[in-house]
């Protein structure tokens, strides 16, 4: 198989051949010799892990065509480093870490202020302990100030309140940041904040009927549970009652330094309202003005407490908020917090207990510490499960036969979702005489769906497909109809995948799935013979390319779509290896004709079917015979190099290199029904002529383009039973239902508002042209 080689920043991608069993030392030498990068300076992922040494593809399960990404690792002999002399520069360069004392025009050391702390989005009351130069000050917008929302959702009263805030004077940015120690947690180190984040504390309550609509206030709010005490933001107001029966204030709050609005919040606490007041220069300020800045009132605001459990209270013991094993608050400075989940605890309670703070970065508590012993670090190979140590690519194999080249291993890239994976019958949109190169692609497309195994089925269903591909002796291959050779009795132990019979076979399993298909009742030691054959349950063929050793009804490449086959009898027989096997006699019981005949030759023309390769597939045969044949043309010339140039050995590689030769592909005519009925789904007019501009492709790029243009967003899925939207989208009705059951009344597929009163009514002309398109799809849904 192969895979493809992406740089992380995509400019270089390329593809490699690749085996299950390819090492990563393998892997990395080879993305040397394509791209050019040395093995040390490489860092391969997938699915974001990285590929270590010591491991094969196999181990990450790396599936055909997927992307490998390379990291290349700087080149550190590339870097000059700097000489001692650079240093010293640099160092003298460098500003005195010593702090320069500054002065502000609005606040000194000192005095009491409140700050909005960016955790809770709250104001908080503090003091200012020391002012310094901010070294990256911000510059928020006006807009910023004002809130996020567009001007067009606000009411003028609120536009105006916002953008008085925000140009004044002391909102702006003068180049300083005060250090603020809250009350709430005084023996916290202190926090810088800008100007625009800090303003005089407020304690001045206001009346509710001296507050008008348009007014910023200071309210109490709880953010999460609007019928607790929270704590403190600031508030527009947009509503204002004061009723005897009722009094009511509502408004939008600004919640953080982002001032992220909320909108129709209202106020519990309408006695606790607080004025906001503008500071002053401290110029301007009055002896009262300093004392009710640096006197500490006893009558505090009322903030939530930070712990529902014990309300803040000192005494109470707590384990939520203090030592999570014995409740205690004392001795908070011998407590450890857990960076893991935050809990804290005491030294003393701790099994051992520890006489002193540790020296380390992280500490983690005995719930939330992983074992070491078990925990993977940088550099060190992945932990090897027991499951893993049985799997092949683990063991040392002592032949030299790499079981992980073919494309069997290679792992589906796609699911066919067209039909359920237990489904009887022909395929929707795969016509008889459909080629695969490899099995892979006819079990992406439902046809087969087991990319090794011969029979596809269910024990107490049946088979729904089968494989011919010469594998048993007792095969006989007529055409129209032929004898097929259950499974079993052999020894395929060594992952081998065929051997000599060795043991009598018997009607379980698989060989049980094929007799459930004949029309009449089961018999596990006689075996039966249909009355009414063409009655059983159908059976999908494929012939394979290794059958025409034995047959000269197999196609001369690939696997091949013969049709469906009906099963006539089942019996036991003594084989030509001496074992009894049991043999199934198939007859051809399909409309098409078969691709072997002349008209099934003409049919396979006029439909313009072609081989079916991987992605990539023909890229990569012909990169590789281009290079094959450079090198062969390289060493035939050696001797005179002044012979041919570089031109012409490249132009004749590239010539004669890729010997898959494309067949014209015959246009596809869609019948009269079809196209009458497209004409009448009027709805789906733009979306039926992007289905047509393909038509020159063939039938089966018409299917692929119909699927894709008429799939449900929801289910992802060709849509059944199909609503068409006002704004012109098609969605299952059943997946239409559950998002109105969700109270979701938008269109899924552009949010386009449908509303409650959206008649779900279900576009029947659509559904009749999908179902005609793909006959039997509806049977999985």
């Amino acid at each position: 198989m192969y895979i493809q080689i992406k740089t992380a920043d995509c400019s270089q991608s390329k593809r490699v051949e690749v085996s299950k069993l390819t090492s990563v030392e393998e892997l990395k030498s080879l993305v040397e010799k394509e791209l050019n990068v040395k093995q040390d300076r490489q860092r391969l992922f997938f699915r974001g892990k990285q590929l270590e040494d010591g491991y094969k593809v196999f181990d990450y399960n790396i599936n055909l065509n997927d992307v490998v990404m390379l990291m290349i690792k700087p080149d550190l002999s590339a870097f000059r480093h700097s000489t001692s002399e650079e240093k010293k520069e640099s160092e003298s360069s460098k500003p005195s870490t010593s702090q320069e004392v500054v002065e502000s025009k609005y606040y000194k050391v000192g005095d009491l202020v409140e700050a909005i702390d960016d955790l809770y989005g709250g104001w908080f009351e503090g003091k200012i302990v020391a002012i310094q130069k901010n070294t990256e000050p911000l510059t928020d917008t006006v807009s910023e100030l004002a809130g996020d929302k567009e001007d067009s959702e606000k009411s003028e009263e609120e536009k105006k309140s916002a953008q008085s805030y925000a140009e004044d004077p002391v909102v702006q940015d003068d180049g300083l940041l005060y250090m603020v120690s809250f009350d709430f947690c005084s023996d916290d180190p202190p926090i810088g904040f800008p100007l625009k984040h800090v303003r005089p504390r407020m304690c001045s309550t206001i009346k509710l009927s001296d507050i008008k609509v348009g007014d910023m206030v200071l309210v109490n709010y709880n953010i999460e549970s609007p019928e607790e005490r929270g704590f403190w933001y600031d508030m527009i107001v947009t509503e204002v009652a004061n009723k005897r029966a009722s009094r009511r204030l509502v408004g939008t709050l600004y919640v953080g330094r982002q001032r992220t609005e909320l909108r129709n919040c209202k106020v519990l606490f309408t006695d606790e309202v607080v004025k906001i007041l503008k500071p002053k220069l401290i110029s301007e300020r009055t002896k009262e003005d300093d004392i009710s800045m640096t006197t500490d009132n006893d009558n505090k605001r009322k903030s939530a407490p930070f712990c529902s459990t014990c309300q803040d209270n000192p005494k109470r013991k707590c384990k939520e908020c203090s030592c999570q094993v014995c409740g205690g608050k004392d001795e908070p400075e011998r407590q450890l917090m857990c960076d893991e989940c935050d809990m804290a605890f005491h030294l003393r309670c701790l099994n051992p207990p520890l006489e002193a703070i540790p020296d380390i970065d992280e500490w983690y508590c005995p719930l939330c510490k992983n074992d070491e012993n078990e925990i993977v670090k940088a550099g060190d190979k992945l932990k090897e499960s027991k499951k893993k140590k049985k799997l092949p690519s683990a063991k040392e194999d002592k032949t030299k036969r790499d079981w992980g080249k073919g494309m069997a291993c290679a792992g589906r890239t796609k699911e066919c979702t067209i039909v359920p994976p237990n489904h009887f019958g022909p395929i929707p949109g795969i016509d008889v005489g459909t080629c695969w190169k490899f099995r892979l692609g006819a079990s992406e497309a439902g046809v087969h769906r087991p990319p090794v195994s011969g029979i596809h089925g269910r024990e107490d269903e049946g088979a729904y497909s089968i494989v011919l591909s010469g594998g048993y002796e007792d095969d006989v291959d007529n055409g129209e109809e032929f004898y097929y050779t259950g499974s079993g009795g052999r020894d395929l132990s060594g992952n081998k995948r065929t051997s000599e019979q060795s043991s009598d076979q018997t009607l379980t399993r698989m060989n049980m799935a094929l007799a459930r298909n004949c029309n009449a009742p089961v018999d596990e030691k006689k075996g039966a013979e249909a009355k009414d054959w063409k009655n059983g349950k159908p059976v999908r063929v494929l012939r394979n390319f290794k059958l025409a050793k034995h047959s000269k009804y197999a196609p001369e490449d690939g696997n091949r779509y013969d049709g469906i086959y009906k099963l006539v009898k089942y019996y036991p027989q003594k084989g030509e290896s001496g074992f009894k096997v049991w043999r199934y006699l198939f007859r051809r019981d399909d409309p098409a004709p078969a691709p072997w005949t002349k008209e099934g030759k003409k049919n396979i023309e006029r439909l313009g079917l072609t081989m079916i390769y991987p992605d990539g597939y023909e890229e990569m045969l012909a990169e590789k015979e281009a290079k094959e044949a450079a090198s062969k043309a390289a060493a035939k010339d050696g001797a005179n190099p002044k012979k041919r140039g570089r031109k012409s050995v490249l132009g004749e590689s590239a010539t004669d290199s890729h010997n898959i030769k494309k067949a014209k592909m015959a246009a596809y005519e869609l019948d009269e029904e079809t196209s009458s009925k497209i004409v009448q789904d009027s709805l789906n007019e733009k979306l039926w002529d992007t289905c047509k501009t393909v038509l020159a492709e063939g039938k089966m790029k018409f299917l692929a383009e119909v699927q894709q243009q008429f799939m449900c967003i929801c289910c992802q899925e060709v849509v059944f039973d199909p609503v068409t939207t006002v704004c012109h989208h098609n969605i299952c009705k059943d997946c239409l239902k559950r998002s109105f059951k969700a109270q979701v009344y938008n269109c899924p597929g552009c949010r386009h508002e449908l509303g409650k009163d959206f008649e779900i009514v279900v576009n029947e002309k659509l559904a009749s042209i999908l179902l005609h398109l793909f006959p039997g799809y509806e049977v999985g849904r």
